[in-house]
């Protein structure tokens, strides 16, 4: 195919109104609480913005770099090993609320590995397959072998724990391997096989095992375990077809816990309603449509493994985070992409969009 002058525009303008509108989100959804608890209304949405002025330069420069340069096994497996040395390196540091996620360089700024596996997963596995399309019926020497590394980094992300990410990790895994040809019984062995632990996390952990009781029944404890759940339901119950207005919302007011991270749809719901709703959705699943259309016309494997891997994470991502906040799924903490507050996850996911661009110059 001719090669494109230019990135896909389409794709390029769907990132930016995501960032753009999660950074107007933020804001309403922390400006009481910043202004209560930090003293200025602007504290979180001005590190958001920092970070995602940064991801903006990453997402440039990286759409100009040609993908193929990553094609290469010293890249790749430098990129595996920094990653683990990386998810290591969080258990050395002191926790927070019973969790080892962040890498904390003083009072300067904290990020968390575990977003970086995403794409170094996505890596590795794009790298892996490319040539391994015509060997997937071969169980030991393709499937297994392909799941090797992502697993030990999905081991280490439970382990922190977070096991949001770590499901989010597993569902890129088997979808990109699936892509590759592989057959739906070789991925269920390696899926039964993590079962068994799968189940411990679940029903042995007293506060997960807790979780999965609220979910399913949330008014059973109201003001207590169920409140999460159940104010989540209301800030979307009470946004109706138009929603009460920006910055009207009232469920952020100190009701809804983490309004501007992993519960910002549910802001969202409130002060813009069902339409609002629907066109966050509709944004989603246009990105989708672009990222996907990218992987299904590219000619090189290494270039549809890395578009439909760096794609699929984001949808995959919203999913999980919508679901949550209509109660479809137990709590989890899982941001929405490019619009929830974090700036390891807005970095990463905009560096990783500028991948997908450049990867888009390649097809007509």
């Amino acid at each position: 195919m001719a090669k494109r002058v230019g990135v896909d525009k389409w794709l390029f303008g769907i990132v930016l109104l995501l960032v753009l509108f999660g950074l107007v989100m933020v804001f309403s959804a922390s400006a009481v609480m910043a202004k209560a608890t930090l003293g200025s209304p602007y504290s979180y949405v001005a590190k958001q913005a920092l970070w995602v002025l940064l991801g903006l330069i990453a997402m440039a420069i990286l759409m100009q770099v040609d993908y193929r340069k990553y094609n290469n096994q010293k890249f790749v497996s430098s990129a595996m090993v920094v990653e683990l040395l990386l998810l290591l390196a969080v258990f050395a540091m002191p926790g927070s609320h019973h969790t080892h996620r962040w890498i904390r360089f003083g009072g300067l700024f904290t990020f968390q590995p575990s977003e970086i596996a995403k794409p170094v997963l996505i890596l590795y596995l794009a790298y892996f397959l490319q040539s391994r399309i015509h060997l997937m019926d071969d169980l030991t020497g393709t499937v297994l072998k392909a799941v090797a590394l992502p697993a030990v980094l999905t081991v280490l992300i439970a382990a922190e724990p977070d096991l949001g990410t770590a499901i989010v990790c597993v569902a890129v895994t088997v979808l990109m391997l699936y892509l590759a040809g592989a057959k739906v019984w070789h991925l269920s062995i390696p899926l039964m096989a993590a079962t068994p632990a799968l189940a411990y996390m679940l029903l042995m952990v007293p506060w997960r095992l807790a979780r999965i009781r609220v979910f399913l029944n949330p008014e059973a404890d109201p003001r207590g375990a169920g409140f999460h759940i159940l104010q989540s339901l209301i800030a979307v119950g009470t946004g109706g077809l138009r929603g009460l207005g920006l910055m009207e919302g009232r469920q952020k007011l100190f009701y809804l816990p983490e309004p501007h991270t992993d519960f910002i749809f549910a802001n969202v719901c409130e002060e813009l309603g069902l339409l609002g709703a629907i066109c966050v959705v509709a944004l989603f699943v246009a990105l989708g449509y672009r990222g996907l259309r990218a992987a299904v016309l590219s000619t090189d494997p290494f270039a549809r493994f890395l578009a439909f891997g760096l794609t699929t994470a984001i949808l995959v991502q919203a999913f999980f985070n919508m679901s949550v906040v209509l109660a479809l799924l137990p709590t989890k903490g899982i941001p929405l992409p490019l619009i929830s507050s974090g700036g390891t996850s807005v970095f990463i996911t905009l560096a990783g969009m500028g991948v997908l661009l450049n990867v888009t110059r390649e097809i007509d």
